[in-house]
């Protein structure tokens, strides 16, 4: 059975949606939030490692981070249509044969997935209800370096994303404003250390590490 949830990020994040942010994507490059969270991994080293991005969207972050040289890297997204995007902008700039591909939900298809050195989430724990769990699992399979982009936790935030919410007025699709006490507790009850955060507006880039 597929979660209400899950329908929701597929009836929101559609075709149209995925088109249009892949046209804005070779525009402009990525999202702001997306380019600091690039640039931190970065400033940890990323040559010749792993790379596993769940909701990686067009594919902006796995694709910077093997053109700095990363080894490889497994794309994993709940919709179907960004997957497609994100596979046709891995064979435009070059990059297919070192991409897997996979349509899913992560929270329930983590058992499958290989570990990697890094992982990263941008924007993808506002579009789930239990934070914890989405963390939890993600920090589990990150050999060296969890990347989070996902809202503060304010008020100014909380009432951006009730608006938001009521302006969409979908059943099966809602974000979701978590404390970040909870995101950091989730990260470091698998081993993870808080080493950097950037705030931007409504988000804000976390950067965990594995201590050697």
């Amino acid at each position: 059975m597929v979660c209400p949830q899950c329908a929701g990020i597929e009836e929101m994040f559609d075709d149209e949606e995925a088109e249009d942010e892949l046209r804005r994507y070779r525009r402009r490059g990525p999202r702001r939030t997306t380019r600091a969270l690039i640039r931190e991994l970065a400033r940890l080293g990323v040559e010749g490692r792993t790379v596993l991005e769940v909701g990686g969207g067009v594919g902006a972050v796995h694709l910077a981070l093997l053109r700095a040289g990363a080894r490889s890297a497994t794309d994993i997204d709940a919709s179907a249509a960004f997957l497609r995007a994100a596979y046709k902008e891995a064979e435009r700039v070059g990059y297919r044969q070192r991409i897997s591909h996979r349509h899913g939900n992560f929270a329930e298809i983590a058992g499958e997935v290989p570990s990697a050195d890094i992982v990263t989430l941008d924007r993808v724990i506002c579009c789930y209800p239990d934070a914890q769990s989405l963390v939890e699992l993600s920090a589990e399979r990150a050999g060296s370096i969890l990347g989070l982009v996902y809202p503060c936790d304010n008020w100014l935030s909380r009432a951006i994303n009730w608006a938001f919410n009521l302006w969409r007025g979908m059943d099966n699709f809602k974000t979701y404003v978590h404390p970040r006490e909870k995101v950091e507790a989730s990260a470091s009850s698998r081993g993870l250390e808080l080493s950097r955060r950037v705030t931007s507006g409504f988000w804000q880039v976390a950067i965990f590490t594995r201590p050697r």
